[in-house]
């Protein structure tokens, strides 16, 4: 049965979680490099100025209709926040993103197939409330949210100077006003989640 989550709806102006995960839940980043390396590729793909590779072949960017607002890489899995201007940009985007990953892993740790569980999943996001509540989502993914290297968080409470270029939170900023309301927002959030997880635990006990 097809995935309830798998992008339907390929429209101008919306706003989508994109997510997905190595194939039977096995890792797809095992180390820094492997982080950094998906950085990379982000900055490669969404930069105003074109890359080249050594050859001075020229890469395809979309940042002039494709803005990333979060990302968070997580293990085996990844999720991005992304505002798609013209349809049919996040499609383009993410088959350059994953086929490029997918090329960099299997030739680096010597494997072949598949690196994905399926093709990329996605979420459609309609309202400001739900905007906020996913941003977050994405930033609480690791245990230890604060200090997560790969995630975007650290860079919403920076200088627009201090961010990557690639990287656009704007939106999400406008949401908040200041960094300190966001992060009053997130630290909310995780405590009724703490709570909420442990009654659930006390009622699996019963």
């Amino acid at each position: 049965m097809p995935s309830r989550n798998i992008i339907k709806l390929d429209i101008d102006d919306s706003y989508y979680h994109v997510y997905a995960r190595g194939g039977n839940k096995q890792p797809i980043f095992l180390n820094d490099g492997d982080n950094n390396y998906f950085l990379h590729l982000l900055d490669r793909y969404l930069s105003k100025e074109p890359k080249s590779n050594r050859n001075k072949r020229g890469y395809p960017t979309y940042a002039q209709d494709i803005q990333l607002l979060a990302y968070c890489l997580m293990g085996n899995q990844f999720h991005l926040l992304i505002y798609q201007k013209e349809a049919g940009s996040m499609p383009k985007l993410m088959r350059s993103l994953m086929t490029s990953y997918s090329r960099y892993f299997n030739l680096k740790y010597k494997r072949s197939g598949s690196l994905f569980e399926s093709r990329y999943k996605a979420s459609r996001i309609d309202s400001d409330g739900y905007l906020d509540h996913i941003s977050r989502y994405i930033h609480l993914n690791p245990k230890h949210w604060r200090g997560y290297r790969y995630s975007s968080l650290q860079y919403y409470f920076v200088g627009a100077t201090l961010r990557p270029a690639w990287l656009r939170p704007d939106n999400i900023e406008a949401l908040f006003g200041d960094g300190e309301s966001n992060q009053t927002f997130m630290s909310d959030y995780e405590e009724r989640k703490e709570s909420l997880d442990e009654i659930k635990h006390m009622l699996a006990d019963l």
